[in-house]
């Protein structure tokens, strides 16, 4: 995968290894003359350096997800803990990964180390896939010599980092998907099934209730404006979202009110001090100074209104504050995470500690998330049935109302 910041293409290239034997692939490089030496350096001699056409439609299959990296990284930390050379590990990798990107990525990566470069350098061109974070675990890993080590660390916390996301994602998806159906349904009823027994009700030649009416009067209304009507829910999700990227005061509102919405909150609040605890046990683990470790749980925290309150703790501890105080100032984290952050700093265990915590609300949040699942369920049914079952009561009322007269 090029990236603006090499400004580097891909080749395919054929040629022979040290042993003689015909081998190929393909390389990132700025031009063919750097891609042959590239491959010199490698011990392999190229017989044909070929830069490599780009899809005509564009594209080159699925994007990289975070549980992409969640595995690549696992991968890696199984194949250098077995003793696989760091760039045989790689190669071995990407021949078992099916995404193309994916491939380009890994294969870019083992050229950049097989050329002399750090593995933590070689990420580093990645942002969008390795953040500050990742890097600089790996990083404190091959400067200490205990490379395999920080890299089953890393897949640890990438793997319990998604499998949180996706039990959060579970609890809005089904109720999100159930909603957009009964708005879509809703809106099909109103503006196809509506107006036929509108043209029933015209040769009635009698007053019609006002429960009809009232639907009567929404269906035109959505009618001549379904269309603004849709336009004005797209541009409002469109506004939302840049606000929220754009404005840390309008982020901070949302993130605020989403920790105080039931059940809800209950589940941002747990997965926000999961996350806090797993990222600086992991980092704290990993020999990172204590400050820098905030840092990057602050970042790590996906909530603003917690991002601050770590980086006020960062702040504090900073000015000579125990771990336990600046914490407790904030207001914000349980009681059971301030007890077992004190006992960890006077043990000297803290990174123990801290992972105890992550484990007991991960396992909190999935509670939660199965909780609302169970009482979302009939809640949801219920708002189908007041929204479909009105409209139809509505449509047959004055035909009822016809019937007694008769």
């Amino acid at each position: 995968m090029a990236t603006s910041a090499t400004r580097s293409d891909l080749f395919t290239w054929s040629g022979t290894d040290k042993a003689g034997r015909n081998t190929k692939g393909e390389i990132h490089a700025t031009s063919s003359a750097m891609a042959k030496a590239q491959l010199r350096r490698q011990g392999i001699k190229p017989r044909s350096v070929r830069k490599k056409a780009k899809p005509l439609f564009g594209g080159q299959g699925k994007a990289i997800k975070p549980a992409d990296i969640a595995v690549f990284t696992r991968q890696m930390a199984t194949m250098i803990k077995a003793g696989v050379p760091l760039v045989q590990s790689f190669e071995i990798v990407a021949e078992g990964t099916e995404k193309p990107r994916m491939q380009e990525m890994i294969s870019s990566i083992k050229n950049d180390v097989a050329s002399g470069s750090s593995l933590a350098a070689s990420l580093e061109k990645y942002p969008r896939h390795f953040d500050d974070l990742f890097c600089n675990l790996i990083a404190s890993g091959e400067d200490s010599g205990t490379l395999e080590v920080m890299l089953d660390r890393v897949a640890t916390y990438k793997e319990k980092t998604e499998q949180l996301k996706a039990k959060i994602k579970k609890a809005m998806t089904y109720p999100t998907a159930v909603v957009v159906v009964a708005v879509v349904v809703t809106g099909i009823l109103l503006i196809k099934v509506v107006p036929q027994f509108a043209e029933t009700f015209r040769s009635f030649g009698s007053d019609l209730p006002s429960f009809t009416l009232f639907v009567l009067g929404i269906s035109n209304f959505v009618q001549d404006w379904w269309f603004i009507i849709l336009l004005g829910i797209i541009a409002a999700v469109f506004l939302l979202r840049e606000a929220r990227l754009r404005s840390v005061a309008f982020a901070e509102f949302i993130d605020r009110m989403a920790l105080r919405l039931p059940v809800i909150g209950v589940i941002t609040h747990d997965s926000v001090v999961a996350r806090f605890s797993r990222t600086l046990a992991t980092t704290f683990a990993a020999g990172v100074p204590l400050v820098d470790a905030l840092e990057s749980t602050a970042g790590a925290s996906g909530n603003s209104v917690y991002a601050k309150a770590i980086r006020r703790i960062r702040d504090d501890v900073t000015t000579g504050s125990t771990l336990y105080a600046a914490i407790r100032s904030t207001g914000l984290f349980p009681n059971m995470l301030l007890q077992m952050v004190s006992i960890g700093e006077e043990s000297g265990s803290l990174d123990e500690m801290l992972d105890k915590v992550a484990n007991h609300y991960e396992e909190a949040v999935d509670n939660a998330v199965d909780s609302l699942s169970s009482l979302m369920e009939p809640i949801i049914m219920s708002v189908l049935g007041v929204l479909v079952g009105g409209l139809m009561i509505a449509m047959y009322l004055p035909i009822f109302m016809l019937g007694s007269v008769i």
